[in-house]
């Protein structure tokens, strides 16, 4: 990318846009455009027209999605399904009608099948039912691959995918009935070590295993892939490392501080049993992530803990 392209971070006030932004800022970017959700509903798709022909951007990183975990994927299935579809049709589309030099679509590791062998490599895609919780944003996330690739071999774009690993990091969502593991974990254990409670309930068993990346680290990964990739098949991002739940939850109970005990609600869901990327292709590249997941956990509280009347309303 030329140090003074223009270049469109969709979603960047999320956790994965704002890395992006400081990613690319640090790196002497500064023609950046950017869009509240008030100012640019992407789902809408003649405001999406409007604004790609309007500023004419060189690069897209597309980072904008409607997120949240187990509960809020199985809870609000249709907007999870057609918010995340209509955002990433009318970027892409958009892009392509507007001279877009290169696009990065960012997806989800729930794009993979349940039971899908693991590590999961590329090309297992669709080849395997997928896990049922997660199932229309995974649908989406899929879609936004494949319209990728279509726009790539009827239109000749540079458009390329990749797939993070679970994340964690600055500007999170710490909602508790629409948050990720870790960031619910990281809620749960301070609001209990401020009320001096006893215990915290933590969903599920705690056997199944996950992968975390720091969302910086997927910034530098993405930032990356837009200056030396340009191959049709998506690409992993992660650690190529895993933790069981249990493993996390102590971390997050050691960073807080909390003296407690854990309880284990096994009435609740666990989810997919494991997810684990292959990134040996990524590896091949010349890139590894930095950030140890203790030290990052420990980083993301003290992010918290200067962000909480912001975190937690």
């Amino acid at each position: 990318m030329e140090q003074q392209a223009k270049i469109y971070v969709a979603g960047h006030r999320g956790m994965v846009g704002s890395a992006l932004v400081r990613k690319l800022q640090a790196a002497g970017y500064e023609n950046i455009l950017m869009r509240t959700s008030s100012e640019l509903d992407l789902r809408n798709q003649e405001a999406v027209n409007a604004f790609f022909t309007a500023e004419k951007p060189d690069y897209v990183f597309l980072a904008a999605a409607k997120v949240g975990g187990i509960l809020a994927n199985n809870t609000y299935r249709g907007e999870f399904l057609y918010d995340n579809l209509m955002i990433e049709a009318n970027i892409i589309h958009a892009a392509y009608q507007n001279g877009v030099k290169k696009l990065m679509f960012l997806g989800s590791s729930c794009i993979y099948p349940k039971m899908a062998p693991q590590p999961l490599k590329e090309d297992y895609l669709l080849s395997g039912f997928l896990e049922a919780t997660n199932e229309p944003y995974a649908i989406a996330k899929i879609a936004g691959i494949k319209l990728c690739e279509a726009y790539r071999s009827q239109y000749g774009s540079n458009f390329i995918s990749a797939m993070p690993t679970n994340l964690y990091g600055p500007n999170d969502n710490y909602d508790l009935q629409g948050s990720h593991v870790l960031p619910a974990l990281i809620r749960k254990f301070h609001e209990a070590k401020i009320n001096n409670q006893p215990t915290v309930e933590v969903w599920g068993s705690g056997s199944p295993r996950r992968e975390f990346l720091h969302a910086d680290d997927l910034a530098d990964a993405c930032f990356f892939l837009m200056q030396n990739y340009d191959g049709e098949l998506f690409v992993n991002i992660g650690t190529g490392e895993d933790v069981t739940i249990r493993e996390l939850a102590e971390m997050v109970k050691e960073a807080v501080g909390f003296a407690g005990e854990i309880r284990w609600n096994t009435d609740k869901p666990d989810g997919t049993p494991r997810k684990l990327m292959d990134v040996s292709r990524l590896h091949d590249m010349g890139w590894r992530h930095t950030t140890d997941l203790k030290e990052g956990i420990q980083k993301t509280y003290q992010d918290f803990l200067a962000n909480v009347e912001l975190y937690v309303e």
